[in-house]
């Protein structure tokens, strides 16, 4: 019910302000101004793939437009988790009730950037797709730039669903896979084929995440495991003033609580299908140390993923695990780099550690490691959360890993090139969309290379495109 209410409530708004525009109400884009953009997005609660696509994307259409240009601002729903994210960029708090914070914020730009991956998708939370179906659709209503950048669709419940196809269609949404874009397609809402964005993105040097494994243990030689789990039977996550109302008269529903009126999904089901999971992983990695010399560490890559991997490091006998509430992005990803092995149920694990060339295996909960895996030719080192027979495969896939990694890195490293392409072909895409809704913007002048549209990059990247253009 009360996904229903936010789902009504954002329709509302858009309608209001449609009929202001329509009315003379609200500020248009002048020339001379600068372009203020929204980005929005799950930000501030040290995610770090979240945090790391919008980072890029800042720097990637700073540098598309000019910095002298644009001034941006980036939803945060705690700023004590983005400090020190997003230079140059202000930050504005998104509320856990976001229907009203829309309403009064997004008119106060001139265009929006949604920027959650999982952007039109009901696996994870409705509130979220209709947060987003809000802020694009907002700036629709005004005529302002409306932008989905890197977005994956899949199923969305009907009303969500609607909200899209109603809301949408006067957006522009860059997609992460062809998949995606079908899904949209039917819902009549104009896309091009783009990828993910965090393909740019530079950690802090190898030194440090060296030095991070040493002091939890690591000797420098043997070759560094790492394990990047979830809990995917807690998704969606629901709003509920029900439990809410009960959560905080007795204190039921602790365990699911995820904050405020919003509670993971739960029940003896979840649970059980969630043991096997952690267990399958924890048995297969303790099987495949026992035959190779290597030391493991657990990443939670988000805050929530510190639960399942301090229960498999437990089962493990103690080993490290280290969270994004300890590191930030810069430092987690560099950690990650610095490992000789992945297996990952995070996307952006995976994603952020390809540019070091670490083999990796993916178990999936949802199509977004399964895209990446079939696009590296990888599908033996892919499985699935609820796999009865996943610690079987994991324990095949960790061998592979360990005895076929020069050629899984060389696979990775094609694909790192091809997505650096690809994602430059998106920055064309949205100076062309800049363009389209404001004519008199100027942008950059003259002829351009694929280059020229992806933000300054590393000598490693620059080396890895030489190599494997």
């Amino acid at each position: 019910m009360m996904d229903f209410i936010l789902e009504a409530w954002v329709s509302s708004s858009i309608e209001r302000v449609k009929a202001g525009w329509m009315l003379g109400e609200g500020n248009r884009w002048r020339p001379g101004d600068k372009l203020k953009l929204l980005f929005a997005g799950y930000n501030g609660t040290r995610n770090m793939g979240s945090d790391v696509r919008v980072e890029e994307m800042l720097r990637q259409m700073r540098h598309i437009l000019g910095a002298e240009r644009v001034e941006f601002s980036v939803m945060s729903q705690n700023f004590d988790f983005s400090r020190g994210y997003f230079e140059n960029t202000k930050q504005v708090h998104l509320p856990d009730i976001f229907p009203p914070f829309l309403a009064k914020e997004v008119p106060k730009h001139d265009g929006v950037v949604a920027c959650e991956g999982s952007m039109f998708k009901s696996k994870f939370a409705n509130a979220l797709t209709t947060m987003m179906i809000g802020s694009l659709g907002i700036a629709a209503a005004q005529n302002k730039l409306s932008v989905g950048y890197g977005a994956e669709a899949g199923h969305m419940d009907p009303l969500v669903a609607k909200m899209c196809g109603r809301y949408c269609k006067n957006s522009f949404v860059i997609t992460r896979n062809e998949e995606s874009r079908g899904v949209l397609r039917e819902l009549g809402v104009p896309t091009e084929l783009g990828t993910d964005t965090a393909w740019t993105f530079e950690p802090r040097p190898a030194e440090y995440g060296q030095s991070v494994l040493r002091k939890v243990g690591w000797d420098g030689r043997t070759p560094v495991l790492v394990v990047c789990p979830i809990n995917p039977f807690e998704w969606p996550v629901r709003a509920s003033v029900v439990k809410y109302a009960v959560r905080t008269l007795t204190g039921a529903y602790k365990d699911s609580h995820y904050r405020t009126v919003y509670f993971h999904n739960s029940g003896p089901a979840a649970e059980q299908a969630y043991r096997k999971y952690w267990t399958a992983i924890a048995n297969a990695v303790d099987a495949f140390r026992k035959k190779k010399n290597v030391f493991v560490i657990l990443a939670a890559t988000e805050r929530l993923d510190a639960r399942p991997a301090n229960r498999i490091a437990e089962k493990l006998g103690g080993v490290p695990v280290l969270t994004s509430d300890e590191y930030n992005m810069y430092e987690l990803v560099s950690i990650l780099r610095t490992c000789h092995m992945m297996a990952s149920s995070r996307y952006h694990g995976i994603v952020t550690s390809m540019p070091g060339l670490v083999p990796s295996a993916g178990i999936t909960m949802d199509e977004r490691i399964r895209n990446l895996m079939r696009e590296r030719g990888h599908e033996d080192l892919l499985m699935t959360v609820d796999d009865p027979e996943l610690e079987g495969k994991l324990l095949v896939a960790l061998e592979k890993l360990s005895c076929e990694g020069e050629a899984i890195a060389s696979g990775i490293a094609r694909t790192v090139v091809k997505n650096l392409k690809v994602m430059a072909r998106m920055g064309v895409y949205f100076e062309e969309e800049v363009q389209r809704r404001y004519p008199e913007f100027e942008t950059r002048r003259g002829e351009w290379s694929w280059e020229d549209y992806l933000p300054p990059m590393s000598t490693g990247l620059r080396e890895l495109m030489a190599a494997y253009n």
